[in-house]
């Protein structure tokens, strides 16, 4: 009977240790209770393929495209296939926009689909995906956390979980979204470097009251406290009793009810919010108990070769956020020389 590798099993299982299937949303994550619930395609091994894995935060084409050129055996990616569209915590379709894949229940599987199209030719080249998304935001020392520790870097304060959630042994912290209370006032444009610099950003979007005049005084302003959701994080920070939301994005309305509150918002697109979190923090977490996982299996006899022959793990390079941050036109044309200018 046909398997999945013995590789990907031990890759799967260690994101299963450090972001259990437990602490998923289940109101919109494709979670279940079988071992693999996460698993959105399971491919039968291919003695060709490396013992290698991708990290991801989206299934794009192009994230496919370098995952079968490197020969990799699985994916793991954040979320599954783009786009996703959210009102609150209900998934919402929209007009000419496909549905995320295995969300819904499928009646067939065609080219005509690009998102089912990525899967089909991963299928094909014999790579799995699994995702564990919103296990990732909710774990103690997840995504939510290192944003937080992005936050209040070098700086004494308090911390708590938005929404907590019930996790197994170990987990007892876990839950969705953070609150960061300084001990002492932090400058809003402090922040926004820390924010910045930590995310390997460019810049970011800042929101404050329509009453702080421009000239450095809104960098000025003094924050206390901070809402923080990772992604798309208008309806889990609503109604917070916070200074400061940080997120990775929120509509106009949004953002302009709550700096009528009185608020500021720190925005850097979805998900840049995201990304350096997979490189800095999941993808070593990841090598560590990618070893200890094949050292068990080995010890049980289902590892067939000898366990000092090595793997990889790595990040997508191709991975990034449709959207780009050009300050100059011009200098932005200079640098892009695939360009073809347009005729007069």
């Amino acid at each position: 009977m046909a398997a999945i590798s013995p590789f990907s099993k031990a890759v799967i299982a260690a994101v299963k240790k450090l972001y259990p299937e437990e602490l998923a949303d289940k109101s919109f994550d494709n979670t279940g209770r079988k071992w693999n619930s996460n698993l959105l395609l399971e491919s039968p091994h291919r003695p060709h393929l490396n013992k290698s894995a991708l990290i991801t935060v989206d299934l794009t084409k192009a994230v496919a495209d370098e995952a079968i050129k490197r020969k990799d055996s699985i994916i793991i990616a954040y979320r599954t296939l783009p786009p996703f569209i959210y009102h609150g915590t209900q998934l919402q379709s929209a007009k000419n926009i496909p549905d995320p894949i295995i969300f819904r229940p499928l009646k067939s599987i065609t080219l005509s689909n690009t998102q089912q199209t990525t899967l089909l030719r991963l299928a094909q080249e014999g790579i799995s995906v699994y995702s564990p998304h919103t296990a990732v935001d909710a774990a103690p020392g997840g995504l939510n956390d290192w944003l937080a520790d992005v936050v209040c870097s070098g700086v004494e304060s308090s911390r708590g979980v938005i929404t907590p959630v019930t996790g197994p042994p170990g987990f007892e912290a876990a839950g969705y979204g953070r609150i960061v209370r300084f001990a002492s006032s932090q400058r809003l444009g402090e922040l926004v470097a820390r924010i910045n610099s930590q995310l390997g950003l460019y810049g970011c979007s800042v929101a404050t009251p329509q009453g702080v005049p421009r000239g450095g005084y809104k960098s000025q302003l003094e924050i206390s406290s901070v809402g923080i959701c990772a992604g798309s994080g208008g309806s889990m920070l609503a109604g917070l009793d916070v200074d400061l939301l940080f997120t990775g994005e929120l509509s106009h309305h949004e953002a302009l009810a709550l700096t009528e509150q009185g608020k500021c918002v720190v925005t850097t697109f979805h998900s840049n919010s995201e990304r350096e979190f997979f490189r800095r923090m999941m993808q070593p977490k990841m090598v560590v108990e990618v070893k200890k996982e094949i050292m068990a299996m080995a010890g049980r006899g289902e590892w067939n070769e000898p366990v000092e022959n090595g793997f990889d793990i790595s990040v997508s390079r191709m991975d990034r956020d449709p959207f780009d941050i050009v300050y100059d036109g011009e200098k932005w044309l200079e640098e892009e020389p695939h360009l073809i200018p347009r005729e007069e």
